[in-house]
């Protein structure tokens, strides 16, 4: 028996044997395997008052020809929370309401795509702002004032809230109005532009009531929705204008948007912020998203400017999988994963896309892919204490009384040898904030036959970048809240 499976015996010896205090001393000297990283449970400040009024509006400045934006998760700019359970628990049962929409969706697509009547016709290009939970939130002007944004890659319409309103929800900035804005103006329920709505939310734009301006409707998932006036306006990023940029002027909204202003969709339709700003940032844009407790913010990057990244590891880029039935989502050829530099095997490595989305929280995989990684994790993060499953997630533990576990390295693997390295945080999901219910934060999917979904959970501490000229996606390590 070698000297490192001896060490690990005894380290299960005095988990089993010692009193509370001294299992939690082993653990936090524990020597640090090649393949394994510590996580510091006395670190994640639940308890952190966050003053709302520092996170609106956020900064955004011009370097070189690229636009950084500051970028914070949603909850960090909400005003202090007094129940950290209910809203870590709310997060996940949010998230599969709103999987469970998309991958009605995504059916409802390909079932479609067989009836060659409807193929050329009907097929219901749905926007993914309809099936996603909204995290992270970037700051821009919009008409000369500042509108605060929830970023969500799969979604295509840009919207905020505007005067005068049928119904809106409560934002902490006020609401935009197009009177105070001489650049603004409406879009007619007879253009071009208008017609591009069926792609961009599977919605057709429609003419106002006693009106030729074009109407846009787009519905959530959970119950959420937004409706109003298709306009443009001029649309300023950092210290560069985008004039005439076409967004949605919502005059009656209600869901899941927090104190935010709206919606930036950052999809692959021509209506996505991605597409209105491609000759200036051609078609390329990145990101790296904080914790909800990190201090500092992450960015979102709008233009191929590597040198502004603060990666500490090579960006490797693979290519994204063209859908025809789903063209503006982004999907990705998943061959394989490991843990603790263990190669899984599965057969569907290499054979079915996932979609890699900022919106959506939890990482969902296959069933059989599923079994595989809880089964191996369960083998190399062994003799802690079980805790009740919560909800999707079905492998927890009771951390409470530890101060720092060790967890094994958890690696996505996609065409051309490129690699997510999921971070320390991102593999266990806090269902109560006092750790006593932590959970492997990646969840199975119904069936076989539905999409696999790559969460914004898995995705902090990365810088991921979108090159959609290029038709690739990379990955390198970040310090994302690192200011």
């Amino acid at each position: 028996m070698s000297l490192f499976l001896h060490f690990l015996l005894f380290s299960l010896i005095l988990h089993a044997y010692l009193p509370t205090t001294a299992a939690a001393t082993a653990a936090k000297v524990a020597v640090k395997g090649v393949n394994r990283q510590v996580l510091s449970l006395k670190n994640l400040d639940w308890r952190r008052q966050t003053n709302a009024a520092n996170c609106f509006p956020q900064r955004s400045r011009t370097e070189k020809n690229a636009i950084i934006l500051d970028l914070h998760h949603k909850d960090y700019c909400s005003k202090p929370i007094s129940d950290w359970n209910q809203r870590l628990q709310k997060h996940i049962l949010s998230d599969q309401i709103r999987v469970h929409a998309l991958q009605s969706r995504i059916k409802t697509a390909l079932f479609n795509s067989f009836n060659q009547e409807l193929a050329q016709a009907q097929i219901p290009l749905v926007s993914g702002a309809k099936l996603q939970t909204l995290n992270y939130i970037v700051t821009v002007r919009l008409g000369g004032r500042n509108v605060t944004l929830i970023v969500d890659t799969g979604s295509d319409v840009t919207w905020v809230q505007c005067e005068p309103c049928e119904y809106c929800y409560n934002q902490q900035e006020p609401l935009f109005n197009p009177s105070q804005s001489a650049s603004y103006s409406s879009i007619l329920c007879e253009s071009n532009t208008c017609q591009n709505l069926g792609s961009a939310t599977g919605n057709s734009g429609v003419c106002g009531v006693n009106s030729t301006t074009c109407n846009y409707y787009v519905s959530y998932g959970d119950g959420s929705y937004t409706r109003g006036d298709l306009a443009s306006d001029e649309l300023v990023l950092g210290n560069t204008p985008i004039k005439g940029f076409v967004f949605g002027c919502g005059r009656a909204n209600d869901g899941l948007f927090g104190g935010a202003s709206g919606l930036m969709g950052l999809g692959r339709s021509v209506l996505s912020m991605v597409s209105q700003t491609f000759d200036v940032f051609e078609g390329v844009f990145s990101y790296c998203l904080p914790s909800v407790t990190d201090k500092g913010s992450g960015s979102l990057i709008l233009g191929d400017e590597i040198s502004l990244y603060k990666n500490f590891s090579p960006i490797s880029y693979t290519n994204l999988i063209s859908n025809p039935m789903l063209p503006t989502f982004y999907f990705l050829n998943l061959t394989g994963i490991s843990m603790g530099g263990v190669e899984l095997q599965d057969p569907t490595f290499g054979k079915r896309e996932m979609l890699i989305d900022s919106g959506t929280v939890i990482t969902r995989l296959f069933p059989s892919v599923y079994n595989v990684v809880k089964s191996e994790f369960l083998k190399q993060f062994s003799g802690f204490p079980k805790a009740p499953s919560f909800s999707i997630l079905d492998t927890c533990f009771n951390l409470s009384t530890y101060e720092e576990v060790e967890i094994p390295t958890f690696k996505l693997h996609f065409g051309t040898d490129a690699e997510l390295i999921v971070d320390v945080t991102g593999i266990l999901y806090f269902a109560k904030a006092d750790a006593s219910q932590v959970c492997l934060a990646i969840a199975s999917l119904s069936d076989e036959e539905e999409v696999g979904i790559i969460g914004n959970y898995q995705q902090k501490n990365t810088r991921v970048v979108y090159n959609t000229k290029a038709s690739t996606v990379g990955f390198a390590k970040e310090s994302c809240g690192s200011d």
